[in-house]
């Protein structure tokens, strides 16, 4: 067989063992190196093919397909700097852990370090960031090792799905010639398995990942701590909010406790399942005297560290309670060390079976301290009459979303007001982030991933420089299948850092952090053709529902002054403060 049919039935015999695996989604960014990857993708027909000019609008848009599928996607990428474009999605998707194939074309082996043409160094590239890095060797025209390359596409996916979650990263070294020459009939016949795949359509090898579970003597060991009179629960932001999250409700319910659901837990919006859930904790935890009232003998938390500055805080201030962490992964989850006990075991199992074991032994006094304070700082947010601010448009959007919807919520300031200001609601919304490392990079792409991955009504709410960042990601509005409404909050700037003490020190504050830039983003809408809006925020209520209607791509540009922004935030956060104190009192 030639090298050219063997480099075909090499990478034909790939793409069908992550389709037999259920792959379904893969992301094209066009090369040469790759061809072999990308017309055995192309001809296989099992799979929905993307193409995007930009590796790292890519790689964020397969992100976001598996961040709302909660199954891998696949970026391929031709050899040289084009894979180091798709590092950033690698990290967060590590970070927040998604599934994720990355699949790069590489230069045959004896090319690597001779200086050839577009010929960097690619093995191990990501270093600890993907769960797995696997160095296919060279196609050869030879059963046993075609069987191997079908089990390395099967441990691939596995390894993806294995928590925690995360990236794989699959080389593929390619010579001359990378167009499709068909195999030699005779290899076919002697070899089978190898060339066509197990005849029963499964995959080569039937991979089982387990899920860590705790025996009844540690779970009733655990179920004890439920006895404690004043807990609280706090979900942080989740791989798999869908079940993670609605099992945190259950057990807030069961217990008695009141439960903190950060914004991307999957307990913040739908039905509340009896539990009692806190709303705009983040405004009223800033108060020392508050946190000194609301003082726990237990927290059980679930998920990353919460979003919530004054979360934290609070949890800090409470250090040496007992403090049980919930995770299945690998990874540490207690940056502030407050946990007194981690538990390493699968979420969703490990609540749902202390539910069955929990006899609501909360103080009611102590959840209706919680209760009282929840329902305070409603009063004071519904009560407020100046300005509106850009907390308002989280509050507007969170609103308006329609049932069963997807939000998609940019790090920086977005996902803090959403915290804020977003409230509870029994209507369910899946509510989406970059959240692992926090980066402003790749917004665009990933909300159009999830929009493609969940059909549903979906908005992107994302400041000016998130948007700038990404400005290439708005190409995915070709896609017919994953319309989104971007919501525009331009304050000309970096408006997170008006939040910190460094807005004090200027000149050197404005050049070099808040970074005006004096861009008329209108201009990259004309560009691909979308629906275009400038709006005050009084008129996004209205503004959003029509542009969902409308089932296109649209922005929606609300502007907000950096300085009013900053004043309004400690305006309410001080009224909120001030209700809640002399409500407990």
């Amino acid at each position: 067989m030639t090298e050219g049919a063997a480099t075909t039935i090499w990478a034909r015999a790939f793409a069908d063992e992550l389709a037999r695996c259920g792959v379904q989604d893969v992301v094209i960014a066009p090369g040469s190196r790759s061809t072999p990857l990308v017309m055995a993708f192309a001809q296989d027909g099992r799979f929905r093919m993307r193409v995007h000019l930009d590796e790292r609008s890519g790689a964020f848009f397969a992100l976001g397909l598996a961040k709302a599928s909660g199954s891998p996607a696949a970026i391929i990428t031709t050899s040289g700097t084009a894979t180091a474009n798709v590092f950033p999605a690698v990290i967060e998707a590590s970070l927040s852990e998604v599934p994720l194939l990355v699949l790069t074309a590489d230069r045959p082996h004896r090319l690597r370090g001779a200086d050839a043409n577009q010929t960097i160094d690619q093995v191990g590239l990501y270093g600890t960031y993907v769960r797995e890095f696997i160095d296919v060797p060279p196609p050869v025209t030879d059963g046993p090792a075609l069987q191997h390359l079908r089990t390395v596409a099967v441990r691939s996916v596995a390894t993806s799905l294995t928590a925690p979650f995360g990236p794989v990263h699959i080389n593929f070294p390619f010579d001359k010639p990378l167009e499709p020459v068909d195999p030699d009939p005779e290899f076919v016949t002697a070899h089978p398995i190898a060339a066509s795949g197990r005849t029963d359509g499964n995959p080569f090898v039937e991979m089982s990942v387990g899920r860590s579970e705790l025996t009844e003597q540690e779970l009733d060991r655990l179920a004890s701590a439920l006895a404690a009179k004043r807990g609280v629960i706090v979900a942080g932001a989740e791989s798999e909010p869908e079940k993670v999250g609605k099992a945190a409700l259950s057990l807030s319910a069961a217990t008695g406790y009141p439960i903190l659901a950060d914004p991307l837990s999957g307990a913040r919006f739908g039905p509340s399942e009896g539990a009692d859930r806190v709303a705009a904790y983040d405004l009223f935890l800033r108060d020392e005297g508050i946190c000194r009232a609301l003082n726990p003998d237990l927290v059980l938390r679930v998920g990353a560290t919460p979003t919530s500055a004054a979360l934290q805080a609070w949890l800090q201030h409470h250090n040496g309670v007992r403090h049980i962490v919930v995770d299945a992964g690998q990874r540490w989850k207690d940056y502030g060390a407050t946990a007194t006990d981690y538990v390493k075991a699968d979420p969703e199992k490990t609540l749902g079976a202390l539910v069955g074991r929990a006899n609501n032994s909360a103080d009611q006094d102590w959840a209706s301290l919680w209760h009282t304070a929840s329902r305070a700082a409603r009063h004071a947010i519904d009560a407020d009459e100046g300005d509106l601010h850009e907390g308002d448009v989280l509050a507007t959007v969170a609103e308006v979303l329609p049932e069963g919807g997807n939000l998609f919520i940019s790090s920086s300031m977005p996902v803090r007001d959403l915290d804020s200001f977003g409230l509870p609601r029994e209507e369910q919304l899946m509510v989406f982030g970059n959240r692992g490392a926090s980066g402003i990079d790749g917004i665009v792409s990933s909300a159009f991933g999830v929009a493609a991955a969940r059909p549903a009504p979906t908005v992107c709410v994302l400041g000016d420089i998130a948007f700038f960042h990404d400005q290439n990601g708005l190409l995915w509005s070709r896609e017919t299948d994953c319309p989104v409404v971007f919501v525009l909050i331009d304050n000309d700037g970096g408006g997170i850092f008006h939040m910190l003490p460094i807005t004090d020190h200027e000149p050197a504050f404005s050049q070099f952090f808040a970074t005006p830039h004096g861009l008329d983003f209108q201009h990259a809408a004309r560009i691909h053709n979308l629906d275009w809006s400038n709006l005050d925020i009084s008129d996004l209520g209205t503004a959003l529902a029509s542009a969902l209607e409308s089932g296109r791509t649209s922005i929606l540009r609300v502007t907000s002054d950096r300085e009013t922004n900053k004043r309004r935030h400690e305006e309410i956060a001080e009224a909120v403060a001030q209700h809640v104190l002399d409500t407990l009192r």
